[in-house]
């Protein structure tokens, strides 16, 4: 959805175009980042006009001041987290990313344009995000997902199960694989040129399954004129949308027997990396490099350790062997 900046306070607007222009975020990200912060400042003038919170939705955001955000206060943030977590029902994660958004806003008018004096988020604290192990696929079942995907009675066979051998080998996210084109392949170099987050581009590896599943699928495509470098493509020779591949990926894993567990694309992506870090013992710096992250510390969340694993390093502990010594009776 196109955002209508002619809707918006100069200063929000201006902040978007920041976001798009100078910080060269994605046009996804940048919807993201106006959704979070149109909420907020919405809620922003009900609670400034002593208005309620019910009529949110029918606030005109071209007449939201400056003047308004110079009133925020921590507390007055401490209020907008409870009626996102009360009122709109946000667990403590999604709180924690609409703050965040809030978070850029309010830096973006201190510290770039000047034109607030103080930023209320700077000790602002957010409610704990409990971190559970990511869901993932074994190996096996990995395996059982590439059987099915193969064996599929489809006449998109070839495209569905590169799909998946791509997502589960290289780890990629769903906006990367959509947004591949045919010349991105480089079968001689055996690499592909990705665009990630942010528009940074990086260069995949590609291993021999990824390879032999690229070039069969290729070589069997029509090459349609509407959009000749597509790599994946619809029935209707377009693009291949997000939401379609994520309906081959449901497909095959029910058809695989691994239907109702959660799994998504993104858990794909998690389970590349796991069996690369459990199975083929690379290292994180390297996974980061793969995955295309920014922080070392999210790649440390795709390294958890197997059950077995968390035994063998318990049992390698050279105490492991000692044992009570019974006392000598007699002495």
């Amino acid at each position: 959805m196109e955002i209508d900046r002619s809707q918006l306070p100069l200063f929000f607007s201006d902040y978007l175009t920041y976001l798009d222009v100078i910080r060269g975020k994605a046009k996804r990200t940048v919807n993201e980042y106006y959704h979070d912060n149109e909420l907020f400042l919405r809620w922003l003038h009900c609670t400034m006009q002593k208005k309620p919170v019910s009529e949110c939705a029918d606030v005109v955001l071209a007449e939201i001041t400056v003047s308004e955000l110079e009133q925020v206060t921590v507390s007055v943030l401490y209020d907008y987290i409870r009626y996102l977590r009360d009122v709109r029902g946000n667990t403590p994660r999604s709180v924690s990313r609409r703050l965040s958004a809030v978070r850029s806003l309010f830096k973006y008018l201190t510290k770039t344009k000047g034109m607030l004096a103080n930023d209320p988020c700077q000790n602002l604290e957010l409610p704990t995000v409990k971190k559970a192990l990511p869901r993932f696929l074994t190996l096996e079942e990995s395996q059982r997902m590439l059987q099915s995907a193969e064996e599929a009675p489809s006449h998109d066979t070839l495209r569905d199960y590169c799909i998946v051998t791509l997502f589960l080998n290289c780890g990629f996210r769903l906006a990367e694989l959509v947004g591949m084109n045919v010349g991105d392949v480089d079968f001689y170099n055996r690499q592909v040129r990705v665009l990630g987050k942010g528009s940074k581009e990086r260069i995949v590896y590609l291993n021999d399954a990824c390879l032999a599943a690229l070039h069969d699928y290729i070589h069997a495509r029509e090459n349609p004129p509407e959009e000749p470098n597509a790599l994946f493509l619809s029935r209707n020779h377009r693009r291949i949308s997000r939401r379609r591949v994520q309906q081959i990926v449901e497909n095959t894993l029910a058809a695989a027997g691994l239907a109702g567990r959660g799994l998504s694309t993104h858990k794909l992506r998690h389970t590349a990396a796991t069996l690369m870090y459990q199975h083929g013992h690379v290292d994180t710096l390297t996974l980061k490099e793969i995955l295309g992250h920014q922080s070392i510390a999210t790649t440390e969340i795709y390294t958890h350790l197997s059950s077995e694993q968390r035994q063998n390093a318990i049992d390698s502990n050279p105490l492991a062997g000692e044992r009570r010594h019974e006392p000598k009776h007699g002495t």
